[in-house]
Order: C-alpha cells, then structure tokens, then sequence
C-alpha cells in the first residue's frame, strides 16, 4: 500500500490486460513452511526456464514480466518488455503495461509516453483515464478535456466515479479546493467505496489546516472500510496535528496492524516516542 499524498495519487481503474496478467504460483513445492520469498524466486525461475524454453511465447513473457514487476524487479520488467515492443510496436497491451510499470517507479515521463502510445492504438477507457490521472497529477488541463470525453461515453458508474476522481486530483494539485470537493463528493455519490476518494478529499482540508473538518472525512471512510489502513493513518495524522498523542499513537497502531509495511506509521510513531 502507498499512503496517499498530493502529488502521489492512486487510482485503481479495472484492467481485463492485469486481469489477463495476473501472477500465477506455478511452483509445485506447496510446503507450507517455505517462506514466500523462497516460493516467489521459485516461481520466478519456472517462469524464465519456460520463458527460455519457449521464446515466441507472449503470453509467458508477459506472466514472467509481471513477477519480475511484483517482486521489486521493474527495470529488469521494462527491459524485457522494451523487447517485444521491439518485435511488435503495434500492440495495445505491450505499451499500456509499460505506462503502468513506468508510473509505479515514478518515471511519469515514460509513463506518458507509453499511455499516450497505448491510446494512439486503442482508445480504451482504461488507457485514457490512466493518461489522464499522469496529466491531473502534472497539473496539465489535458485531463479534463479526457475525463469529460470519458463520461460522454455512458460507460457506467465505476468509469464514471474514476473520471470524476481525477478531475478532482486536477483541481486539487491546481489549487481549486470548491470544485476539487465537488469532483471527490461526484465520485463518491457514484461509488460509495471509492477509498481514494474520501483520502484525497480530507487531504484538501487537512491542507488548509481544517484538521477536524478533515478528521470527520477520513473517520468516514473507516467505516465504509474498517480495514482501510490509509483512513487510520490519516486519522493519526489529524490528532497529531491537533496535539493529540494518545489517539494519534492509537491510530498509527491501528494502521500498522492492517498493513505492517506502512513505512510512514512506523516513523510516525518513532518520532512520538512510541
């Protein structure tokens, strides 16, 4: 999980490609005592001898890049698909999951570059929202023009909420508080669940230094979702700026014993002497 901060938003847009893309275990050691990093470089190495031993096999390639993508290994991900890009420059998926490893290491210009190219190829709702939430977070007034093209095409509620999502983000990052609101609340009428939503909606209170106001919002979204470790962590985040250590301290806890990689929690706590 990425906690959620302005100029780092997370939008989660449905992808039959990731879908498609999904990592399988093909290891058949299933000894439960096996550690999931052994049983991860297990999987990992069946997938490059069957890579190995079918070359001209896409589809095993993109599962092999895909594990490379969720272990940390993303360079050696763009590498390999940089080379069937080579072999077939024409194909959709190839350059959309490019955009989508290239955005999760932060390398937003290649990111767009490749979305843009996915575009060029296919248009698809998929493909144009992630263009259009890089551009929201570069402050660029293209994604407005792409999210309101989006909606024009009745696609339903969900493509609908994540439209309105980024043009919250855009107005958010532009510095358009009302109509970033406006935007958030859109979402959120649409998709009760959209977490994101909610987080990125107490954030442009707690940036105002609104903490109560935005305290009210994130104590929201946990209940929409109790076990949302971003709601707990901003939650912590108001009491503390509110000078509330015992509730922050509860908080932070909370967010750690629902993702115990959240990074920030553990500093959070560090720094409030627990």
């Amino acid at each position: 999980m990425k906690v959620r901060r302005p100029g780092n938003s997370l939008i989660i847009i449905n992808s039959a490609i990731i879908c498609s893309l999904i990592f399988l275990c093909i290891s058949c050691n299933t000894n439960p005592k096996t550690s999931k990093e052994s049983r991860d470089e297990e999987s990992l190495r069946s997938l490059e001898q069957q890579v190995t031993q079918y070359p001209d096999s896409a589809g095993l390639r993109l599962q092999w890049i895909n594990a490379l993508d969720s272990i940390g290994h993303s360079k050696e991900a763009l590498q390999q698909l940089n080379g069937m890009i080579k072999k077939d420059s024409l194909n959709y998926g190839f350059w959309y999951r490019k955009g989508q490893i290239a955005q999760g290491i932060g390398d937003t210009l290649s990111a767009l570059q490749a979305f843009a190219k996915a575009n060029q190829i296919y248009s698809s709702p998929d493909a144009l929202l992630s263009l259009a939430n890089l551009y929201a977070e570069t402050k660029n007034p293209r994604s407005i023009l792409i999210c309101e093209l989006v909606k024009k095409m009745r696609l339903g509620r969900q493509i609908d909420a994540s439209s309105n999502f980024i043009e919250g983000i855009y107005n958010a990052r532009t510095g358009n508080r009302d109509q970033a609101l406006k935007f958030f609340d859109s979402c959120i009428a649409q998709n009760y669940t959209y977490m994101e939503a909610y987080i990125e909606k107490g954030l442009v209170y707690f940036d105002q230094k609104k903490y109560r106001e935005a305290l009210t919002v994130f104590n929201f979204a946990g209940k929409v979702n109790n076990l949302y470790a971003d709601a707990y962590y901003y939650q912590a985040r108001c009491y503390e700026m509110m000078n509330q250590k015992d509730s922050a301290i509860l908080r932070f806890q909370q967010s750690l014993s629902l993702d115990p990689d959240l990074k920030e929690s553990k500093a959070r706590l560090k720094r409030l002497g627990s």
